[in-house]
């Protein structure tokens, strides 16, 4: 209920310094840091432990044992005041751990709205997801990661440093990714190949007939003719013009820093 009294269990530990929106609800044994903030609504169930310079909004639901905006696993780390940036939404399941970021990159963790991350799953330091992700559970992302909108995590994916994920794409289980996934495609197996591109996922987003057809089409070019990568990103971009939903996937392209999962 909007505007309702925050309930805080009398086992849970709350430094005063914290800061809690209206309706936050605290379960037994929790632990509750001095720079945290609580939106509005956001509930966390038994044992779960928030601390570092972490912001939830408003509306996240934080299950038993899980562990938000503690300390990167890195050992450049040296106690900097890096922050973790949660939107609005989120479920984290049991025993889900998200750093906060480092003082070699940005120095923070970003999530975004409506996130569904399963049981085990680790987010860790500076990287950015999008909103309505799922991480199935055990997924994990090694730091400097960026996971685009709608993208589905399968059981026991892996994900290298300073790789990215486009939006809409998906992995299967035990996924092992050490290149960019391109947005729309599906990838699978250890070490990652791409078998097509994510098309129920997209039909239950509303994409018309004609534009998964384009994606289709445009995953062929890529990944099915056997162009030199420049050859393929030039007929993607003529593409766009009639297919805008291809946009992303030529930007995704030029940004390629680690190379892309071809």
């Amino acid at each position: 209920m909007r505007g309702a009294r925050s309930v805080i269990h009398p086992t849970a530990i709350v430094h005063p310094g914290a800061r809690l929106g209206p309706g936050v609800s605290i379960g037994p044994y929790c632990v509750v840091g001095e720079h945290v903030e609580l939106g509005e609504g956001t509930a966390l169930a038994a044992h779960v432990v928030v601390e570092g310079h972490t912001r939830l909004g408003r509306d996240n639901r934080v299950w038993q044992f899980a562990s938000l905006g503690s300390a990167p696993q890195d050992k450049k780390y040296r106690d900097e005041p890096t922050r973790l940036e949660i939107g609005d939404g989120n479920t984290f399941r049991e025993f889900t751990t998200i750093n906060t970021g480092t003082a070699q990159d940005e120095g923070v963790t970003r999530i975004g709205n409506d996130n569904w991350f399963m049981a085990y799953s680790h987010v860790a330091h500076d990287c950015v997801v999008g909103s309505h992700t799922i991480f199935a559970n055990n997924a994990h992302v090694a730091g400097h990661c960026q996971v685009g909108d709608w993208a589905i995590l399968g059981g026991f994916t892996g994900v290298h440093q300073f790789v990215r994920i486009g939006a809409h794409a998906m992995t299967g289980g035990g996924t092992i990714l050490f290149q960019d996934l391109a947005p729309y495609v599906t990838a699978v197996g250890n070490p990652a190949k791409a078998y097509g591109i994510n098309s129920v996922g997209l039909k239950r987003r509303g994409f018309s007939e004609e534009t998964i057809a384009a994606i289709k089409r445009a995953y062929r070019t890529l990944y099915r003719r056997g162009l030199a990568l420049a050859d393929a990103r030039a007929e993607l971009a003529g593409a766009a013009a009639d297919t805008p939903e291809l946009e992303p996937l030529v930007r995704f392209i030029d940004a390629s820093e680690r190379g892309l999962l071809r």
